[in-house]
């Protein structure tokens, strides 16, 4: 979703922001409570669905950009950015900031002449909306509070979205009423009303929204407190029409997009993969000098993944050997010999750089998955695939409420075990243990793993199998496993 940079010196903070300003960049709203990000599927594929995914993200954020002056006074002394943010010029014939300012009477508009959407209190919390075609799961939509899937015809013209509504990771340990929620199917949206009824998606939350316990104030709260049949009506009565069914789509899938893929237009793509996100030199692994060295040879546009890994686009075929090749120089292992349940999982960065963090996740995932690495090879299983995923807290920042197997950090060393979230991402896990010692993750999952094995459907996943037979199922096999009695 975005780059960190950590570290930077106070007397430094006004030549940094302003610097990514003005080179097209933004930081505006980063930490608000404003539609902080649109995420959209990575993949650079030259196709009608694709195009349009990318197109509607960058009008979706243009659309609910803060319009204070705020900003520029303080860290531009006043002076607009000497470029326009990159994905305003490419968007600039959708009239975005007509269809901002149009106001229907019905609402949505406020008399706020500064901030037209978000008036003076702006909205009860942070926002976030994710943009993705059929059956590209790449960026787990349904933790979005607005999610927007491309519909279009049989000759790749676009009718309209799918709108999902609702989702959103945070929670706090020992607070019941606070909990991840995977979006809602709200229905189907013509494309001449998309940015309308996107209007009035915010505005029902801006109005209805709980200000009054902060911990409670994100959209999906509200969500689920009317239902998504009320939600929908109160959605319409904004935008003053019925808006349709949701239209079937292809079934989700996720997918990394790393490798070679070709692009559809005569160009490859190829995705690096970076565990957890964190680009360093280190020993003969150097990551940081590949990626400086591809750029300054090739030219390369890189896009981060919603997977905190990068995709390089637009490489020309006579280069794909020379890509490979500085990769090999520098140590980095081509992605067919990277640990599958390694491409799956992220971890937040945690300790010692995020002061909410109650205890590591990003330096101490790799040897989690080297462990369940120990274990699936013992158990004879060595070819199973679990998403597994990380955090030193429960805020959920690397939406760990999805995998099929979590880690969310509670104490020192300590993390609650989640499961049963879909190997596609499209449901949330539930608590399995409230704490495990970080020396008792083997224990812990062996007779999780025994009971898959012995009690498997065919073909069913981890994540699926742990959903279906619920938590009470696994402890009382639990409490009568014997460690080492199981393999497949």
């Amino acid at each position: 979703q975005c780059f960190q940079i950590h570290g930077i010196l106070k007397g430094d903070l006004k030549t940094v922001i302003s610097s990514i300003m003005n080179m097209g960049s933004s930081t505006v709203g980063a930490c608000g409570d404003v539609s902080r990000n649109v995420m959209t599927t990575p993949a650079p594929f030259d196709t009608p669905a694709y195009n349009y995914a990318r197109e509607y993200s960058k009008v979706f954020a243009q659309l609910f950009r803060p319009m204070s002056t705020a900003f520029s006074e303080i860290w531009l002394d006043g002076e607009k950015a000497a470029s326009v943010e990159t994905w305003a010029k490419e968007v600039e014939h959708h009239n975005v900031d007509e269809a901002m300012l149009y106001d229907s009477g019905r609402g949505i508009i406020l008399p706020d002449s500064t901030e037209p959407i978000y008036g003076t209190q702006y909205l009860p919390r942070k926002f976030k909306i994710g943009v993705t075609v059929p059956g590209d799961n790449s960026l787990d939509i349904y933790t979005n509070d607005i999610g927007v899937v491309v519909i279009c015809n049989d000759a790749g013209e676009l009718e309209g979205f799918n709108v999902m509504v609702g989702g959103g990771m945070g929670r706090t340990h020992n607070k019941e009423n606070t909990f991840a929620r995977a979006a809602d199917h709200m229905g189907f949206v013509p494309k001449e009303d998309i940015m309308e009824v996107m209007k009035a998606i915010v505005a029902a939350q801006r109005d209805h929204g709980n200000r009054d316990v902060r911990a409670n104030a994100r959209m999906k709260y509200l969500v689920h407190t009317l239902g998504i049949d009320k939600f929908k009506r109160l959605v319409e009565s904004y935008v003053g029409k019925e808006i349709a069914p949701w239209r079937p789509v292809a079934e989700w899938k996720y997918s990394d997009w790393m490798g070679w893929w070709e692009q559809g237009d005569g160009k490859l793509f190829y995705g690096q993969h970076i565990d957890n996100g964190r680009v360093k030199d280190e020993g003969d692994f150097r990551l940081k000098s590949a990626i400086r060295a591809l750029v300054d040879k090739y030219n390369l546009h890189a896009i981060m993944s919603p997977t905190q890994s990068i995709i390089f686009r637009n490489i020309d075929p006579k280069d794909k050997e020379g890509v490979d090749a500085i990769l090999r120089e520098h140590g980095i292992k081509p992605i067919e010999e990277v640990d599958p349940n390694a491409r799956l999982a992220m971890a937040c960065p945690a300790l010692p750089l995020c002061g909410l963090a109650q205890t590591e996740a990003e330096r101490i995932m790799p040897s989690y998955i080297e462990r369940v690495r120990v274990l699936l090879n013992k158990m004879n299983i060595a070819d199973e695939e679990i998403l597994m995923r990380m955090t030193g807290c429960p805020n959920g920042c690397a939406r760990p409420y999805m995998a099929e197997l979590a880690f969310v950090g509670d104490g020192a060393k300590s993390y609650q075990v989640w499961l049963g979230g879909s190997p596609v991402l499209t449901r949330t896990a539930y608590p399995f243990m409230a704490r495990m010692d970080t020396d008792d993750m083997e224990k812990t999952l062996e007779p999780i793993l025994a009971m898959f094995i012995q009690q498997r459907g065919e073909f069913e996943a981890f994540g699926d199998f742990t959903h279906r037979v619920g938590a009470v199922a696994i402890e009382a096999y639990m409490s009568s496993y014997v460690l080492g009695s199981v393999v497949a």
